[in-house]
């Protein structure tokens, strides 16, 4: 029997980072793994995909923006499929080798196996050589989410794909089926598309991206999409699939009729779950809600007192930032910090072409509070740093309070969207004025000016667009 104040369960985004914080805190600290360090975001996630989306954007550009630019490339642009696999494989063994370092590093001690709960004080894991009974003042739960599968479409990983199998193709598709028009869907989608794939989306929704984003952000998506050659379906649903001699024939529903669509591969994004029918939860006295979630509180307690739960397992949004928040937080708790999760907003991202990142409010949620609200946008074609980056789709959106003008929610649709969105999280973190923005002198020639035009133009006083003047 080993012994520890803390054990950590999964070493995602969340648990990895709260064991170290743990530790950091002088806590005798354990964590396990039952797979490869850092969790699906580093192996089978977040870190892959956008290596491959990476790639493929600098395919793009290699393929349709050089030879506009002056930069000719004599003969096509290939690609080895099997070298970008074992490419992008190098990036998630690095992050996942620099994970094991910094538990090392902080003495955070490593268990590689299945945990189960035993007790509220003791779990026991299964490993290579046996199992292992570990004892510990307090356990903190992360251990994440998996795909959903839906009835007719079982997962191989080879032909019928989750996000994971999509991500280890060794040869491209000539053909994919991707069912589900959500973020992870369409981020898959539109870099096998770019590698030269023949794409078609189902998506059981009226629109792509629905409930997740901005409607006009995720419009500008879509268009782009249709543009670069995917096949939409709109309220169409998956029935059923048919293993041919040429691949798989796929029955879909739309408006009451069928059709059928052939295809190599089927990709299924339909959405996540979280692991909460492992690890006999009920043992340790651990509740879950009627999604599988674990029922945590403010501080991420369960209803097992010495018991936290983090990240995916702990409910929405299931985002690897949301997990490492909590992650810092829950180890901070235990070592009597007075800490509670109340952040204002928690951004989210969507890598498709052009990205998508969202912080706060949306303008129907801003107007069902009560309140008036100023709503503009300023357009990436007339920042002249994505002019001269070939990259001009796209707007930032900012809404605010009609009377205070405070910041209640920015979209943004356009280039590196996923690293100007940490302006507005601050922004509206610390409640700050559209004229905070506006007024706050942003460097030339970059995209970070749109969040300062865009404040000028929801002010009413934009320079670099031409709009009508403000009621």
């Amino acid at each position: 029997m080993q012994n520890f104040d803390v054990v950590v369960i999964g070493s995602g985004p969340g648990g990895y980072v709260s064991a170290i914080r743990s530790s950091q805190l002088g806590f005798k600290t354990a964590i396990v793994e039952r797979e490869a360090l850092g969790g699906v975001c580093l192996n089978v996630g977040c870190i892959p995909s956008k290596a491959m989306i990476t790639a493929t954007h600098h395919l793009h550009k290699a393929q349709f923006d050089f030879s506009e630019m002056g930069l000719i490339i004599k003969g096509p642009v290939t690609v080895d499929m099997k070298k970008l696999v074992s490419w992008k494989q190098s990036v998630c063994d690095r992050m996942s080798n620099g994970v094991q370092s910094l538990l090392k590093g902080n003495k955070v001690t490593i268990v590689q196996g299945q945990a189960n709960f035993t007790s509220s004080t003791q779990i026991q894991v299964s490993t290579k050589s046996g199992t292992e009974d570990i004892s510990a003042k307090y356990f903190i739960i992360a251990t994440g989410s998996r795909p959903i599968e839906i009835p007719g479409f079982p997962y191989d990983e080879k032909d019928i794909v989750s996000s994971t199998g999509a991500l280890a193709f060794d040869e491209i598709p000539k053909k994919v089926v991707t069912i589900g028009g959500g973020y992870i869907g369409l981020e898959i989608s539109s870099y096998l598309k770019k590698l030269g794939s023949e794409v078609t989306i189902l998506e059981a929704q009226s629109s792509l991206l629905s409930g997740v984003v901005d409607p006009d952000c995720a419009q500008v998506v879509s268009k782009k999409l249709i543009k670069n050659g995917v096949q939409v379906y709109l309220s169409t649903k998956a029935k059923s699939q048919k293993k041919t001699k040429a691949g798989y024939e796929v029955t879909i529903e739309k408006e009451g009729k069928e059709e059928k669509i052939l295809a190599d591969k089927i990709l299924v994004t339909v959405g996540r779950k979280p692991n909460g029918d492992q690890m006999n939860f009920k043992a340790a006295g651990v509740l879950l809600d009627e999604r599988g979630f674990v029922k945590v509180d403010a501080q991420r307690r369960t209803s097992s007192q010495n018991i936290f739960a983090i990240g995916d397992i702990a409910g929405q949004p299931m985002l690897a930032h949301k997990a490492s928040y909590e992650g810092i937080l829950v180890a901070e708790v235990l070592a009597g910090h007075n800490r509670v999760y109340d952040v204002k907003t928690v951004p989210a991202v969507v890598f498709t072409d052009p990205e998508i990142a969202s912080v706060g409010l949306t303008e129907k949620e801003a107007s069902q509070k009560g309140n008036g609200i100023l709503v503009s946008k300023f357009p990436f074609a007339a920042n002249g740093r994505a002019v001269s980056m070939m990259e001009t789709e796209g707007f930032v959106k900012i809404i605010a309070d009609s009377k205070t003008h405070v910041v209640l929610g920015v979209h943004i649709v356009g280039p590196e969207a996923s690293n100007l969105i940490s302006e507005a999280a601050l922004a509206i973190e610390m409640g700050a004025r559209l004229e905070d923005l506006a007024l706050t002198i942003h460097p030339h020639p970059t995209l970070g000016e749109t969040m300062m035009e865009a404040a000028e133009a929801t002010l009413g006083h934009a320079i670099h667009i031409i709009q009508r003047p403000l009621k």
